[in-house]
């Protein structure tokens, strides 16, 4: 037998459980709650279908597009030219894992290939410029670190002090070149992890300043000059770097550390995929769009960019429930505790949770948490949810 009260859908056993909904009775209007059985039924809904804010819960349909547009096995790639005049190119296409190690490894494989080259010419005309992201600022706060087609690091420096206040490295793997020292000074950061910059020029330069810091290390000459450029069909490919991770690591990376950057990256890379260079905020949005309403019969979200930093994302709880449908084959890529695989959101004054139960022997459980307010205890709210489904 069913009970129906007002908007709720309850199961006797459950509506017997005073302590769980003494908890979830506190979803109020401005809060959706869903829980979904297995095979889709469902056993919790509360203003399941009013449009929330998702925060970084709308990772998940980044994540379902570029893995529909572009494949698990996907690599980034980063192309190497060398022009006429002896000039080193480097073409990038998006890569959001171009981190140190990364670039040291692509200086081995540069080294095998030339000798010395004179200046080093940067090519990030793969996105146009600027995109700006809907929700970001221009903060030194890495969670508004600018995309870019050619990046180093996240378009972030991540730096220490030592005993007597002089910056050091805060990882072992990323030297601290003056170019950044220089940044760093400028703008006056305490130790942490900072986004330096947001103009296009600096990110890349950053990039080609750490690729000639791991050059000279492998005894490749140049005149140590650096400035933008494009790749022109006379130039001669040398080397092709294909990224070590493929897409589906770097989901995980993404997901795991709710990586802004990395979600715009994919996101902007994605739609240029799809209807040709350069990237565009645009392109990416009619993307998943295009996605969301052949694939998931979703038709009135509204996305505006990938990571779920912008306040004009909406999605309902059924529309979100429809996500999590889609991505159960890949729910290994998110975080997991306590028989729980789920992907948390926060924005000021905003808290959403979606993902998984795995509970009475049966598949997942879906569930949906959006609570735009300040209020709930999301954890309480959790055990609640996870109470109810144990008694099944």
């Amino acid at each position: 037998m069913v009970i129906l009260i007002g908007s709720w859908l309850l199961l006797p056993e459950i509506s017997n459980a005073k302590q769980d909904l003494y908890w979830l009775n506190r979803i109020t209007s401005t809060d959706a709650l869903l829980v979904a059985y297995p095979d889709g039924r469902l056993l919790y809904k509360k203003n399941e279908a009013i449009k929330f804010v998702p925060a970084s819960t709308l990772k998940l349909l980044t994540a379902l597009c570029a893995i529909h547009y572009l494949d698990l096995s996907y690599r980034f790639k980063t192309e190497f030219y060398m022009d006429t005049s002896g000039n080193l190119k480097i073409k990038g296409y998006g890569d959001p894992l171009l981190v140190s190690e990364v670039w040291r490894e692509i200086a081995h494989g540069l080294a095998k290939k030339i000798q010395g080259f004179k200046n080093l010419i940067l090519d990030d005309t793969y996105f146009s410029q600027p995109v700006i992201i809907p929700g970001t600022n221009h903060s030194t706060n890495p969670y508004d670190a600018p995309v870019g087609a050619l990046c180093a690091n996240f378009n972030t420096v991540f730096f220490d002090r030592d005993e007597l206040g002089r910056i050091v490295s805060a990882e072992p793997q990323t030297p601290l070149i003056p170019y950044v020292r220089k940044k760093i000074r400028s703008l006056g950061l305490k130790k942490g992890r900072y986004t330096f910059t947001h103009d296009r020029c600096e990110a890349a330069r950053y990039a080609g300043e750490l690729l000639l810091h791991f050059l000279r290390q492998e005894d490749v000459n140049s005149l140590d000059k650096i400035r933008p450029g494009v790749v022109k069909p006379g130039d001669k490919l040398i080397f092709t770097y294909r990224s070590k991770f493929t897409l589906d690591t770097a989901i995980k990376k993404m997901l795991e550390f709710s990586n802004n950057f990395m979600a715009n990256q994919i996101f902007i890379a994605l739609g240029t995929h799809v209807y040709g260079p350069p990237g565009t905020l645009t392109k990416g949005v009619q993307a998943i769009y295009d996605y969301a309403g052949q694939e998931l019969d979703l038709r009135g979200i509204k996305v505006v960019e990938g990571s779920g930093i912008s306040r004009k994302n909406q999605v309902s709880a059924l529309d979100m429930l429809a996500i999590l449908k889609r991505f159960k084959p890949y729910r290994h890529l998110l975080k997991t505790k306590d028989n729980t695989l789920f992907k948390t959101g926060s924005l000021k004054g905003i808290r959403t949770r979606v993902g998984y139960i795995e509970k009475n022997g049966r598949g997942p459980y879906c569930f949906v948490i959006f609570l735009n307010r300040p209020g709930p205890d999301m954890d309480k709210l959790m055990e609640s949810v996870i109470g109810a489904i144990s008694r099944q």
